[in-house]
């Protein structure tokens, strides 16, 4: 590459020729394996994370994990593997964490009821609300609301704060 100095009218018809050889020889010596594998992973995150994003911003709407692979370009077993490695829970687990999150922000701030909460955020059944809501924060919604209002705590917790009492 540097002997392309010495005829500069060649570089624009070499040079490329000549990086792509050095990345194959790279990549095909002894740390190749290494290196495909952090690039790789990298662009897994990137799509992982853009699987994230969606069911963050979407986490009412229901959620179907064969089209959250597919738009994270990748098979659902792939897209199961990185989800957990980034948030230490499935998709799905994410995403229920999010909606109950979400319902206990609307009954504490905005003084909904339970069931009215539970639609809010995307649940179609209020008693499997209520049972997943006493199973997550340890008690069922509306005497979970009154304690925290008697006790002045926040509305919300982190998820990664919750994960460890689920």
């Amino acid at each position: 590459l540097m002997d392309l100095l010495d005829s500069p009218h060649d570089i624009p018809f070499l040079s490329g020729l000549i990086q792509r050889e050095i990345i194959y020889r790279i990549l095909r010596g002894p740390e190749g394996a290494r290196l495909r594998a952090v690039a790789t992973l990298g662009d897994q995150s990137h799509r992982t994370a853009k699987a994230i994003a969606w069911v963050t911003a979407n986490y009412a709407k229901p959620l179907l994990v064969e089209e959250l692979a597919q738009l994270a370009n990748m098979g659902v077993s792939t897209l199961h593997h990185h989800f957990r490695m980034l948030t230490s829970m499935s998709p799905l687990q994410y995403q229920k964490q999010l909606r109950l999150q979400s319902a206990r922000s609307l009954m504490l701030n905005n003084g909904l009821d339970a069931a009215s909460a539970a639609f809010e955020v995307g649940y179609e059944s209020p008693t499997q609300f209520n049972r997943e809501y006493s199973r997550f924060f340890g008690q069922p919604p509306m005497r979970d609301i009154r304690a925290l209002r008697s006790s002045g705590a926040p509305a919300t917790e982190s998820i990664s704060n919750q994960t460890s009492a689920a």
